[in-house]
């Protein structure tokens, strides 16, 4: 089993790191950090034109329809870039709930737009401090006819939801949580900007009141967790992306930077951190992939390399954040350094899709299931 990406993929990624180091530097993050623009609209233009919206959007969508395994390396680039766009919220999970569980006429309504560019996107979930749950989840769909649910409730953080032009929103239905897609621009929802981290990757709180939505596909927590589940995949790989750069920008300060007549990077006290650093990303990177081919092939392991690489990648863009500020010393902690910006980044997408903790429980349920699973078959043999 080769769990290498292929010459025309590094190809990709070659093409779209030039790509990115001219059109998006620390300066363009920055930019964003220090404004009110909710992202670089010039910087998700190009993006949009160059068809990665659409890397994995079918053909008969509006769609390049290449694969997954694509659409995980330009993720990487994106991650290692801080790229301030929403492409997560917009393909990683808008596009893919509606690949999911849209009707055809869902489908041609909205992937072209997301492939295009012209529409963006945001998944809303949660409702406040703590992991949502679906017994104490207020947000609700009520049928109202013609295919139409009248949503009603308050969702907050959710990530790039400040401009989103729709939202896939998270509601119950008879207590039963689905997915509805809501057109934010009606006049029954209504949006404020709320506290992040990392503003260049601001967090909305929307209030529907008998806003109209569709729902998508049948109710079920399957659904959303399969959403879940290849999502967390994609944004790993940003993940791992940040991580490397964090690993990089420290390891060529250590290089550089002399004290006592020698390069930092020669006392083993640095030589240490760095060598954790690497350790624990290629552990990740490892896992990452794994994680890519699951999702490539639609493996059946898919929650299960779902969980383990948003937990080592997590854990592993953490700790190189926080070491890359440790090896540059003093200038580590100012602002004119982009350390923080890797930092803020690694905070974020930490808890994007569900904390550590969360895909934890995950990974205990995948591994119960199998092991019940594998018990059956035990005794039925």
């Amino acid at each position: 089993m080769n769990f290498q990406f292929s010459e025309e993929q590094e190809l990709l990624r070659s093409q779209a790191r030039k790509f990115l180091e001219k059109e998006c530097s620390s300066q363009v993050v920055r930019e964003v950090l220090e404004s009110d623009q909710p992202f670089d609209r010039d910087l998700w233009s190009a993006v949009a034109e160059l068809g990665w919206t659409g890397v994995a959007i079918p053909e008969e969508f509006g769609g390049l329809g290449v694969g997954y395994l694509e659409l995980c390396v330009i993720a990487e680039e994106l991650g290692r870039a801080l790229a301030p766009v929403p492409f997560s919220s917009s393909i990683y999970l808008a596009a893919e709930a509606l690949l999911l569980g849209g009707s055809s006429t869902q489908k041609q309504r909205w992937l072209p737009k997301i492939a295009s560019g012209e529409t963006t996107g945001a998944f809303a979930i949660a409702e406040g401090a703590g992991a949502p749950a679906w017994n104490r989840m207020n947000t609700k769909a009520e049928t109202c006819g013609d295919g139409q649910f009248r949503i009603n409730g308050v969702k907050t953080p959710v990530l790039d939801g400040l401009k989103a032009d729709i939202a896939i929103v998270v509601a119950l239905e008879n207590q039963v949580p689905g997915l509805y897609l809501v057109d934010l621009n009606q006049e029954n929802v209504t949006r404020t900007l709320e506290p992040s981290i990392d503003e260049s990757r601001p967090h909305a709180r929307i209030t529907f009141s008998d806003a109209l939505g569709e729902r998508l596909g049948k109710p079920g927590v399957a659904t959303i967790r399969q959403l879940l589940d290849r999502a967390a995949i994609l944004v790993a790989f940003e993940q791992l992306g940040g991580a490397d750069a964090c690993l990089q920008m420290a390891v060529s300060y250590a290089k550089e930077r002399f004290a006592f007549g020698r390069a930092i990077g020669s006392f083993q006290a640095i030589k240490h951190k760095l060598a954790d650093m690497y350790a624990e990303l290629e552990l990740a990177r490892s896992n990452c992939f794994f994680g890519a081919w699951a999702l490539s092939t639609d493996d059946p392991e898919l929650s299960e390399a779902a969980a383990v690489a948003r937990l080592s990648i997590s854990r592993a863009y953490t700790n190189c954040a926080k070491e890359s500020i440790q090896v540059h010393g003093g200038i580590g902690f100012t602002w004119e350094l982009d350390a923080h910006l890797y930092y803020r980044r690694s905070k974020l997408l930490n808890v994007a899709l569900g904390s550590p903790a969360r895909w934890q429980e995950y990974l205990i349920q995948s591994l119960e299931q199998k092991e019940e699973v594998a018990g059956n078959h035990a005794r039925v043999a």
